[in-house]
């Protein structure tokens, strides 16, 4: 038995060989004729077609599925000529009537068998009258010699008819004894009925062939993972998720650490050195930055166990990193990345004219919404997520305390990037964007660039930490003189914003440092004074901040839970969580996972 499978339109070809004298190399030059392959095919690309050695002498050649004549200008109906040990050669695909049916009895005068249509859908077909039992009262006369059916090296011993069949196929590759049927996408001579698709066994009862040998270890490689990402539902290594947002790039990367040997041992070069270069770095060039504390070890997604990194980069450097995905080939590893944020808008055409990478766009809310209650579901390495600060009108009692967050709802998500948007979330799927502001991150840093000469986040943080607003800042009581005790409002409250920098004498007397803290308790007091009305607005009482303008931002968070304490009388909770500005990120990861599930 010879049978020749192949993938069309440049893929490489899988010979089996059983029956025959024939090795592998020589059963494919002797099968693969112009006048064989070029008949059948008919060039077009991506269909697969099948030659088999039918060892019944005498049968004749039978045309593929339409009346006229094959492609390639040879007739379909011709009589197979010998191959090897004298045996015809049949068409590859002949039509369904062509095809026997087991333990069928044949009509008087006809050597016709009956073939009713619902016994071509269960498959119980044969491929000529040898493969059938004698009819009743033929006795031993009539019963044909029994010979062992052929089977090829993928196929476990035992498995009988329903390896003959094709019930192993495993979704990737041709089953290794197959009858002629109908190619998937019509008769290769062009207008014949399509064979109706047999049963399939479930994967876990599938068998795997062995790969081609000669396939290169990419090959190889890229088929294995392919098969274990279509068995086990999970995409392919690596796994990525971005949020590309108007200040910062967001990326969080799943490192497995459950790689068995086999799998160390076929992966392509291009993946290691991808995996190497993200996990072995905590800084990347002159911006990127790997936040190594905020790393979730030891966590299963999707079925595997490993550890989540969580990257930064600025979006003015987003080319650099567009470039060096180029550069490492990324696009054989990976042809979707999932990725959310506007700069997913932005950049889609540089990613795909560049690295050759496709954008799988996501709603950044959703993303926000979704990854948030995935990380909190988690915990941070044994510890809770959320937290917020007890005793945040007292400097010297104020401490940091672990919140549970099981059941948030309802719950006032402020989202603080480079502006604010704010969320009533009712579910996980029910939630609403009820307002926000263009005072956010992005208005700090660009205001201190402009009022102190830095350059970064980091050291605009770094000098406010360093400064005293109330210098820049007019209170109440430079105004009262005092408190204002009919309202409540303490002397020490912010009356005006700035309000000092009108007098010539205070702006010759302020520092840089000074500047930085009054814009950034500026900002940050706006967000909180939004944020409280919203929540009045909707009855709703937890208030969660994220965002990266959090992030190393302990003057803005304590201003925060100060605020929501004192103005709401207690009534009001600030909460902030660990991983302030990652949560698009991850959930752009985990579509990744929804989209392999879909699929």
């Amino acid at each position: 038995m010879l049978k020749l499978v192949g993938g069309g339109g440049g893929q490489d070809w899988a010979c089996s060989v059983a029956g025959t004298g024939l090795r592998g190399e020589e059963a494919a030059s002797e099968v693969a004729r112009p006048g064989d392959l070029g008949a059948a095919a008919g060039g077009v690309p991506g269909w697969g077609c099948a030659v088999v050695c039918d060892p019944a002498p005498g049968t004749s050649m039978l045309r593929a599925g339409a009346a006229e004549p094959a492609r390639g200008g040879q007739g379909a109906a011709e009589v197979g000529e010998s191959a090897g040990g004298g045996e015809e050669r049949l068409a590859r695909h002949p039509p369904a009537s062509a095809l026997r049916l087991l333990n069928r009895k044949p009509q008087r005068g006809s050597e016709k068998i009956k073939t009713p249509e619902n016994d071509l859908q269960r498959g119980r077909l044969s491929r000529g009258p040898r493969a059938a039992p004698p009819a009743p009262g033929m006795g031993d006369r009539g019963r044909q010699p029994e010979r062992p059916a052929p089977r090829s090296p993928g196929v476990p011993v035992g498995t009988g008819a329903a390896a003959v069949n094709g019930l192993l196929h495993n979704g990737f590759h041709p089953p290794p004894v197959q009858p002629p049927l109908a190619c998937s996408r019509g008769s290769v001579g062009g207008g014949g009925d399509e064979v109706p698709p047999r049963l399939q066994l479930p994967s876990e009862l599938q068998t795997q062939p062995p790969l081609p040998h000669h396939d290169s270890p990419a090959k190889k490689c890229r088929l294995r993972r392919r098969m274990d990402s279509g068995r086990k539902n999970r995409p392919p290594f690596p796994w990525f998720g971005m949020d590309i947002g108007g200040t910062l790039v967001k990326l969080v990367y799943f490192e497995p650490k459950d790689i068995t040997a086999e799998e160390e041992q076929e992966e392509v070069e291009n993946l290691k050195s991808i995996r190497k270069y993200l996990t072995s770095n905590t800084a990347y060039g002159k911006t990127g930055i790997r936040d190594v504390h905020l790393e979730l070890k030891n966590l299963t997604m999707c079925g595997r166990k490993g550890n989540l990194h969580f990257i930064r980069f600025p979006s003015c450097a987003m080319h650099r990193f567009i470039q060096m995905g180029s550069e490492k080939n990324f696009s054989s590893l990976h042809t979707t990345l999932c990725a959310t944020g506007g700069g997913a808008f932005k950049f889609e055409e540089d990613f795909r004219m560049i690295a050759d990478l496709q954008l799988h766009k996501l709603d950044e809310l959703d993303c926000l919404i979704q990854g948030l209650l995935y990380v909190d579901s988690v915990g941070f390495n044994g510890k809770p997520e959320c937290y917020y600060f007890e005793n945040p009108t007292n400097p010297e009692l104020c401490q940091k305390k672990p919140y549970c967050l099981d059941n948030p709802y309802p719950m006032l998500l402020v989202n603080m990037g480079s502006g604010v948007s704010i969320l009533a979330v009712y579910s996980k799927d029910n939630y609403k964007r009820v307002t926000g502001t263009s005072l956010g991150g992005g208005t700090f840093l660009g205001l201190c660039c402009l009022l102190t000469g830095c350059e970064t986040f980091e050291e605009a943080l770094e000098m406010a930490a360093k400064g005293d607003s109330t210098n820049v800042d007019k209170l109440v009581k430079d105004i009262y003189g005092g408190d204002y005790e009919r309202f409540g409002l303490q002397g020490s409250a912010v009356a005006s914003s700035f309000g000092n920098m009108m007098s010539k004498e205070k702006r010759e007397s302020i520092s840089k440092e000074d500047l930085a803290r009054a814009t950034l308790v500026t900002i940050t007091n706006n967000i909180g004074s939004i944020a409280r009305m919203c929540a009045l607005n909707e009855n709703i009482d937890r208030v969660v901040f994220v965002g990266n303008f959090l992030r190393i931002n302990m003057v803005s968070m304590k201003l925060l839970a100060y605020a929501m304490d004192f103005w709401s009388k207690g009534q009001l909770k600030a909460l902030f969580l660990e991983h302030e500005g990652y949560f698009g990120a991850v959930g752009a990861l985990l579509e990744l996972f929804k989209m392999t599930d879909d699929q």
